[in-house]
């Protein structure tokens, strides 16, 4: 039972933390004088996507095996699977949720039910150029990683190399690039540290920042932890926890991020923070694997690479139409259950 419970409060304590932390990390963009955007693709995705990173990094360095060190390369696919599907996927269900509410609340105050625009898209023209400009940046990317998984060369550590560069362009290009002229100047609310302060201090951002990423960081691992040890009381293979439960435990915080941006409003930011962390997934993790294990792909490996494309094909082809829709971002949650099936047999 302690392990149920540890679950549960682990949750609670990334959500919390989340809360603060995308309080404080907005109010660190804007000491940092960064677009509004790139608060959500580099600063969030960042902070969430380092503790993960750092896992990976520790596996392939320090793993007393090859199997010990191959957990690295299973968390690098794993990171890009659980956000291009249930990352993505909540946040759809979510925005679906929010305008149910306001129709309900709607049609109590006036009696009638507010006109929904048919398959309304979730921004404008502008808005998913934008979104589907990071789904370029990552899938050739990420086509790229998972070719190299199928075949072995001697040279192949050295490409890990171009991952931090590719990463390193992406970032760079985020920052400049990113458009200040879009009329949005929302006023941010008070940091949760300094509530009394219109503009609080630099040092209170910064240590608001940090302490909540510590919190995310350890919650994140215990949570793991915890599905590690309640699969098997549940019957369920430890390859099964560790390529169907623990990418989405990982992925917590930036679902989290999400979750919490879309109910204040915030949907781009959400939107940035998912695609933003998915560049890092796909080349920082990518880069130490390659540098440090075989790189070798097995069947779930693969499978996992060919169930992230497809999901981001269908993601980049909405976009490009201009049909990108709460609706058709839930739907985006069933590639993985796509995956989970097919699953079964390759472990079998």
């Amino acid at each position: 039972m302690i392990h149920y419970v540890l679950l549960i409060v682990c949750a609670v304590a990334i959500y919390l933390s989340c809360e603060w932390f995308v309080n404080a990390v907005e109010w660190l963009g804007q000491r940092l004088n960064v677009g509004k955007m790139a608060v959500g693709t580099i600063l969030a995705a960042f902070g969430t996507a380092l503790p993960e990173s750092v896992v990976t990094l520790v596996a392939v360095t320090t793993g007393a095996t090859p199997e010990a060190r191959n957990i690295g390369v299973g968390a690098a696919m794993g990171g890009p699977l659980a956000l291009s599907t249930i990352a993505y996927g909540v946040t759809g269900f979510v925005l679906l949720l929010k305008r149910r509410r306001h129709e309900s609340a709607v049609r109590e105050e006036t009696g009638t039910t507010p006109a929904r625009p048919a398959g309304q898209a979730l921004g404008d023209e502008k808005d998913m150029r934008r979104l589907a400009k990071d789904q370029k940046w990552f899938l050739p990317i990420f086509v790229v990683k998972v070719a190299l998984g199928l075949v072995a060369f001697a040279y192949k550590p050295v490409l890990g190399l171009l991952f931090f560069t590719a990463y390193a362009v992406y970032f760079w290009r985020e920052i400049r690039a990113e458009d200040q002229g879009d009329g949005e100047h929302e006023e941010l609310e008070p940091l949760k540290l300094q509530r009394g302060a219109a503009s609080p201090a630099t040092w209170a951002v910064v240590v608001q920042t940090l302490a909540t990423l510590a919190v995310i960081f350890l919650a994140s691992q215990l949570f793991v932890r915890q599905l590690d040890a309640i699969g098997p009381m549940l019957g369920l293979p430890s390859e099964v926890t560790a390529l169907l439960l623990s990418p989405v435990a990982t992925e917590l915080p930036e679902v989290m991020n999400a979750v919490i941006w879309v109910r204040q409003g915030k949907t781009k930011l959400a939107l940035a923070n998912i695609s933003g962390a998915m560049m890092i997934q796909a080349t920082v993790p990518s880069g130490l694997g390659l540098l440090f294990t075989t790189w070798k792909f097995d069947g779930a490996l693969i499978w996992a690479g060919l169930i992230t494309i497809a999901a981001i094909v269908y993601l980049l082809l909405s976009m490009r139409a201009h049909r990108l829709t709460a609706g058709r971002l839930t739907a985006a949650a069933g590639f993985y259950g796509v995956f989970a099936l097919g699953l079964v047999p390759i472990l079998g």
